[in-house]
């Protein structure tokens, strides 16, 4: 799995002008399901975002996670993040997952979020979405399960 972490001061997203998710101060993720992944990937990515020290403490130092600061987390599905642009102008999807795979890893990494003492919303999966993100920083890192990058 991979994701896109951006600390941010408010996050939103939209469907038919519908807003279905929104969080406050916290993390919006965009969250890519690979082929392969399992729930260990959902697991590991969801444990890593809830503790990541990218939140400033009193000093100004980022030594403090989402969980330590009461943030809130917005989980966006994104098989995009798959797409292999190396060749040619089109990207290539081959190696995100299928939606009936990806739908219940995504899933779960949101069910960990929560049970790790998270408020997380999400997006609707496999809609055309909005999505708003105030950065804050900015602070955007990459995570893979996989270790890649």
């Amino acid at each position: 799995m991979r994701a896109v972490v951006q600390r941010v001061v408010r996050g939103s997203v939209t469907v038919d002008n519908v807003v279905v998710g929104q969080i406050g101060r916290g993390l919006v993720v965009l969250l890519g399901v690979g082929r392969g992944d399992a729930a260990g990937d959902a697991s590991y990515l969801a444990d890593k975002v809830a503790n990541l020290r990218i939140f400033e403490d009193d000093q100004g130092k980022l030594n403090l996670s989402v969980l330590e600061t009461g943030g809130e987390v917005l989980a966006v599905s994104q098989f995009t993040l798959y797409g292999d642009c190396r060749k040619g102008r089109r990207p290539g999807f081959a190696e995100a997952s299928p939606p009936e795979e990806a739908r219940g890893l995504y899933e779960t990494f949101v069910h960990e979020l929560a049970r790790l003492g998270l408020k997380a919303a999400t997006g609707l999966f496999r809609e055309h979405m909005t999505v708003e993100s105030i950065n804050d920083g900015p602070v955007t890192l990459l995570l893979d399960s996989r270790k890649n990058f």
